[in-house]
């Protein structure tokens, strides 16, 4: 087996909306830069997600420097997203067990996305100030995230997902578990056993496995669940307790950029 190599780098701006595929790209206090920066949310502030909303997956982000989003439907087009107006009063909003403030986006915004997913929906943006405690069990004080389920990074091996197709009928891409970081050239699974890594010149802690849900069984070209697969199969060796586990919650410890080809040391 050949040295690691980070051979993907993927951020998704609007959490559970398509993600973008890059060749390098700057971390900041949150992870990647813009990553999980936007959320959409219902009227009472409470985050939607493909779970609930499977296409959610056919609305595809694109961000061009300085950091302007674009939408894009297969049916509505394209829309530019307006910067959030730092003046208007904040929404509190919730993401899992987590209320932070938000600042809203906008009015034209809210009626796009809305049509784009069939529900009454607002846009929201995490602002810089606000401070998203990553969980202490797993992070030190002041380690953050913004709308990501609970850690600013996601790493899955090539081999691991090799493996589980080897398992399946019909092979799974690595984008329906929606990873930050690929990494190849390690053994199936080695990243279960990784606990502090250096990508470049940034150094990660590996904190947790990644519990997996209904989302892997979204087809992000359909926006439609495809099944039970590949959940079911992971189901019959990667479970513990109530839980599927593929792939590993990552806190970085330095800032920096990222760039595919960069090779992964494993330093504990």
């Amino acid at each position: 087996m050949s040295a690691p190599v980070l051979t993907e780098l993927h951020l998704y701006p609007v959490k559970s909306l398509g993600g973008i595929a890059v060749d390098r790209w700057e971390l900041d206090a949150f992870g990647l830069r813009f990553d999980r920066r936007w959320m959409v949310v219902d009227r009472e502030g409470k985050f939607l997600t493909q779970r609930q909303h499977p296409q959610m997956a056919r609305i595809q982000p694109r961000i061009d420097a300085p950091g302007r989003l674009t939408l894009r439907h297969p049916r509505q087009g394209s829309f530019q997203v307006p910067p959030a107006d730092p003046e208007a009063p904040r929404l509190a909003v919730t993401v899992w067990g987590d209320t932070v403030e938000a600042a809203p986006v906008g009015e034209d915004a809210d009626r796009w996305l809305s049509e784009a997913i069939g529900v009454d929906c607002r846009l929201v943006w995490f602002p810089d100030d606000v401070k998203r405690q990553v969980d202490t069990r797993y992070a030190a004080p002041g380690e953050r995230t913004a709308f990501a389920d609970g850690f600013p990074l996601l790493l899955i091996g090539q081999s691991s997902l090799d493996d589980l197709n080897r398992r399946l009928e019909s092979p799974v891409p690595m984008r329906r578990f929606r990873p930050n970081l690929v990494v190849a050239g390690a053994a199936a699974y080695a990243e279960d056993s990784w606990r502090r890594i250096r990508i470049g010149a940034v150094t990660m802690r590996v904190a947790k496995p990644c519990s997996r849900c209904i989302i892997t069984t979204v087809d992000p070209e359909t926006g439609r669940r495809a099944g039970q697969e590949p959940l079911a199969t992971l189901a019959k060796y990667r479970c513990r307790g109530k839980h599927v586990y593929f792939g590993q919650n990552v806190i970085h410890e330095t800032q920096g950029e990222l760039a595919v080809g960069e090779p992964v040391g494993v330093l504990a």
